[in-house]
């Protein structure tokens, strides 16, 4: 009978999917570290919302179209949540769901007051015009009034989405409050309350980290050979920081592949290039490669800011690098990790490595509702302190206890989320 009921308990969900199934097994695997109770540990396991709308949406050739999109709140234990909105045509319940639990970690990481929250609507933007973005964002946001808010639940961009996009959202809010809120989104343009150095902050993030684990490492990174897949907010801004730091980026990719050469790729002008054509197909210098070879090339520092699941028991043995740093969400499945570390290729981590951009998300609220703006200098400064202390406490853990970087940087957020939901109690 016991049996039966733990059968019951724990039968399949509707957001039960390989990815959600990766996000549950990172935590389990850290749960034992993290020394918090099996009560607690059980209520982290699960989102507390998770929504679905549907989004009808007439299209430009007059025929309307319903898309299907998804919100799901993880955790608001310790203020609201929040979490980016992407619009691709691979975009499910599970995958906001287990984006929604790795944002929770990485808030209690950098120690901000939200909670994780991950949303977004299939569809395929590439095949859109910019009108039928803008009247798919503003029914979209609709469907979500009831759930999102400057003190509910704050949404930034993500893939295929960008300021405009949040531009879009905070009007259409804006429009059924009767006055301006700034404050319910962030990754806005600078004009409506955006702030300065958000469109950077994730790719400068992941570089402030890596040149963090260099010291530890007693590596110069002015030394360092660099690949970095995916050329877009991220890799692109990442792929720069490193160039701006003396690195030698030798190979980039995006949707178009790969482009590879080994003294060193001239970022500014394929940056130029990439955004004037939309990708870098058609970029004349360099050797082409494929994404998946881009991956085995011989390196040092290995930089994923592509997608989830890139890295997998497949292709994790080919890999030729000393260092992955993970821009992206999810890029390395848990085989991978497990054969990785065999091989002595340390990884870091994507809820510390990505989290550039939820702070300086954070940083925007923080300015939007005290109406009071601070300058470039003083948000990378703020910037790097959040990163650097994140990057101590997870190195610490990792080497007290000899566990990876990943499984240190999810204890060090269960913790602290953990430890609030005890306090607070169980309601009602």
């Amino acid at each position: 009978m016991a049996s039966t009921r733990e059968a019951e308990l724990h039968a399949p969900l509707e957001w039960d999917t390989p990815l959600y199934r990766t996000a549950v097994a990172q935590f389990d695997q850290a749960v034992p570290h993290a020394g918090i109770h099996p009560d607690i540990a059980e209520r982290l396991r699960y989102p507390e919302r998770a929504f679905i709308v549907s989004c009808p949406v007439r299209l430009d050739d007059g025929r309307r179209v319903v898309f299907p999109g998804y919100r799901v709140q993880h955790s608001s234990v310790l203020g609201p949540t929040k979490g980016g909105v992407r619009y691709d045509a691979e975009v499910s319940l599970g995958e906001c769901a287990a984006l929604a639990v790795w944002m929770t970690w990485k808030c209690a990481l950098l120690r901000l007051p939200y909670g994780g929250a991950k949303g977004g609507v299939r569809c395929n933007p590439r095949a859109m015009s910019q009108a039928e973005l803008e009247r798919v964002t503003r029914r979209y946001t609709s469907e979500l009034l009831p759930i999102i808010g400057p003190q509910e639940d704050i949404p930034a961009p993500d893939m295929a989405t960008n300021e405009q996009t949040m531009a879009w959202m905070m009007d259409t809010y804006s429009m059924q409050r009767g006055f301006a809120v700034p404050e319910v989104v962030t990754g806005k343009p600078i004009s409506i309350g955006g702030s300065v150095f958000r469109h950077e902050a994730t790719g400068a993030g992941v570089v402030m980290t890596i040149a963090r684990a260099c010291e530890r490492l007693d590596w110069k990174l002015s030394e360092q050979r660099c690949v970095v897949q995916g050329f877009g907010n991220v890799g692109g801004i990442a792929a720069q920081e490193l160039v701006d730091r003396g690195a030698t980026v030798i190979a980039v990719s995006d949707v178009s592949g790969g482009v590879y050469d080994p003294a060193g790729l001239d970022i500014p002008s394929m940056s130029a290039y990439a955004k004037e054509h939309g990708s870098l197909e058609g970029w004349a210098t360099g050797s082409r490669v494929s994404n998946e070879e881009l991956l085995e090339l011989e390196c040092d520092i290995l930089v994923l800011a592509a997608r989830e699941d890139q890295v997998t028991s497949a292709n994790a043995h080919l890999l030729q690098c000393k260092l992955i740093a993970e821009g992206a969400n999810g890029p390395t499945s848990l085989e991978a990790d497990a054969i990785l570390r065999e091989r002595g290729i340390p990884i870091l981590p994507d809820i510390l490595t990505n989290a550039g951009g939820v702070t300086v998300s954070y940083f925007e609220w923080v300015q939007d509702l005290g109406r009071l703006f601070w300058g470039r200098d003083e948000i990378r400064a703020k910037l790097a302190e959040k990163m650097n202390d994140a990057f101590d406490r997870v190195w610490e853990i990792s080497h007290e206890r000899d566990i990876p970087m990943r499984t240190a940087a999810l204890v060090t957020g269960i913790r602290d989320v953990g430890a609030a939901l005890e306090a607070r109690g169980l309601y009602p």
